[in-house]
Parts: C-alpha cells; sequence; structure tokens
C-alpha cells in the first residue's frame, strides 16, 4: 500500500505549482486588471513596477526580498537609480514604491497567495511633507494669469479658467469631453461628469454658468467631423506645458502649475464661504482629512491672533 503524504504537503506543493504556473507578466496584468485605478494611474503603475525589475535584472518577483526593495528606495532617493543620477523628492520616491506596496500586498493575500510573503511591509516610505499651503496664487495673480493665457489663444484662456474655476486635475481636463455635459432636471444648471477621477470614481461638478457660456462658444470652433469628442484635444503634459508658459511670461516669481491652481480653487472656495463637505466633493478627495489641509492656509488668511492684540492696543497706537 502506497503511503499518501499529509494533507498539509499537499496543499503546498498544490500552490507552489498554482504560483509557478504564472509567470511575472501574467501576475502583473491580473494585478493592473483588478486595482480598479484609472487608466493615468494604471500607467504610472506600470512604469513603475517595470522600472523595479530593470533594477532587480527581472529576477522573479515572488524571490525579491526586502532588502532589495529597501536598496532601490536608498538608490532612488540618492539618485543612484534615476536616469539624471539626480536624488529625487521624497514624494517622487514614494510614487514609485506604492505600486509595489500595492502589487504584493495584493499578491500575498490568502485568497491570491501568488507571493508567499509581502518583502514590502517593513519598507518605509519615505515621509512627505505636506507644503500645499503656499502652493496658491493671490486674487491678482489669478488675473495677471488669465490676461496672459488671454494673449496666448482662448483655447488656453479657457483651461485656465477651468482649472481656477473647478479644480480638476491634469488627468480629468485632458480627458472631458463634450459628451459628459448635462442640464439638470430644471434646465437651469449644467454638470460635468468626471468619468475616470483619481481612483477610477466618478463624480460629477457643476460648471459656473460664465465658464459655460465659453464653453459654447469655444464649440462653435471644434470640426464637428473629428473623431476626438475631448473638449481639449491634449494630452497632460500639453496642458502643463500651456500653463508653464504662461507661467514663465507672467513672471510672477512662482513656478506654478496646473496643480497649483487645483489649490488655489480649494483655497478661495473655503475663503469665500463654501463648506468643507462641498470642497470635498468637488476635489474627489476620498477622506475629508485630505481637504482639511486647505482649512489652515484658509485661517492664515484671515484675521490672525496679533490682529486682535492690535485692535485691543489700537488706542495706544496712534
Amino acid at each position: 500500500m502506497l503511503k499518501q503524504e499529509p494533507l498539509m504537503n499537499q496543499v503546498t506543493l498544490y500552490k507552489k505549482h498554482h504560483q509557478e504556473s504564472y509567470t511575472d507578466d501574467q501576475i502583473i496584468e491580473m494585478f493592473l486588471a483588478v486595482c480598479s485605478r484609472s487608466k493615468y494611474t494604471i500607467r504610472n503603475y506600470k512604469l513603475a513596477i517595470e522600472r523595479f525589475r530593470q533594477f532587480i535584472s527581472y529576477k522573479s518577483l515572488s524571490e525579491v526580498t526586502w532588502q532589495e526593495i529597501e536598496v532601490y528606495k536608498i538608490g532612488l532617493i540618492k539618485g543612484f537609480c534615476s536616469k539624471q543620477k539626480k536624488p529625487m523628492s521624497s514624494a517622487t520616491v514614494a510614487s514609485f514604491i506604492a505600486p509595489l506596496r500595492s502589487l504584493y500586498k495584493w499578491g500575498s493575500d490568502p485568497n491570491i497567495k501568488l507571493f508567499q510573503i509581502n518583502p514590502t511591509s517593513c519598507v518605509s516610505t519615505p515621509r512627505i511633507s505636506v507644503n500645499s499651503g503656499n502652493h496658491y496664487l493671490t486674487k491678482q495673480e489669478v488675473g495677471h494669469l488669465l490676461d496672459q493665457l488671454k494673449k496666448q489663444r482662448f483655447r488656453d484662456y479657457l483651461i485656465g479658467l477651468t482649472f481656477v474655476l473647478m479644480g480638476l486635475r491634469v488627468s480629468e481636463l485632458s480627458s472631458m469631453e463634450w459628451g459628459h455635459f448635462a442640464t439638470d432636471v430644471t434646465e437651469t444648471s449644467v454638470w460635468l461628469t468626471i468619468m475616470d477621477g483619481k481612483g477610477g470614481k466618478k463624480r460629477t461638478i457643476k460648471v459656473p454658468q460664465q465658464l459655460w457660456e465659453l464653453f459654447v462658444e469655444y464649440e462653435k470652433s471644434r470640426d464637428i467631423n473629428s473623431e476626438d469628442q475631448r473638449v481639449f484635444s491634449l494630452s497632460s503634459r500639453q496642458v502643463e506645458r500651456v500653463i508653464q508658459k504662461a507661467s514663465k511670461q507672467c513672471n510672477l516669481g512662482k513656478k506654478f502649475t496646473p496643480h497649483w491652481l487645483r489649490h488655489t480653487n480649494a483655497t478661495l472656495a473655503l475663503l469665500y464661504g463654501a463648506s468643507l463637505q462641498q470642497v470635498q466633493h468637488n476635489l474627489g478627495h476620498s477622506h475629508i482629512n485630505t481637504t482639511q489641509r486647505y482649512l489652515h492656509t484658509v485661517e492664515q488668511l484671515k484675521k490672525a491672533a496679533p490682529d486682535f492684540v492690535q485692535d485691543g492696543l489700537s488706542e495706544f497706537l496712534k
């Protein structure tokens, strides 16, 4: 009578065979297919994972150790692993480590078990300082920017105005289509549906009336036979260049980006009376804590403690 292997050994052999039946390329494709993120995030994740695979000389992902990921992280921080051989910011390093963390967390899940261990579990992410507090434009600076964008071309002006008034991300603006606009049931307001926001989430944003009138004017100039139904037939990078060009021409002493205009939108909205929940929904933040960071900036712009002291001692300051 043949001796039967213990049940645990059979399970181990099955899992090992199951794991080895997939190549790393197949594992990555499965991960990207189920991670439920926007196409821009999927693109960035794919590039980040491929960059790491090049660093480890395409060693099997299941054999990667935490030490190798730690060395990779240090290499990014010090600049050894960058193409320009320059140190990367904490935010950039975190953006390269995050996809690896998500991949291994997913693959090591007990129900998936494509990886026996998660080598990223003991790798810390660089601390990212929240510096959006001063990454905004003042009211006058917004005026200078819009004037400059008008000089460039009407399209550029409309792009800048959309960023300032609606607080969109660059990817959301570049993927915006004419079919994404709709009127409400009373036909008094126009709303834009963000089809592919961060995390693949949808949300609706009200389009200010004057901005919508400019969209209607702009639509008249487009080629109705074009297969591209996007409002602005530009890539995210091309949109960034539009704002960067205006930034240089304005000569405001700030090298601002489209994301600065998103910060500006949130700051001005709170300053002029919008609720925290309204701003959270408009920006598409998953957590209210992310939106709350703008409150500190708004509080600084309002009357501060020294102002109250000055008022109390005004009779002695004349």
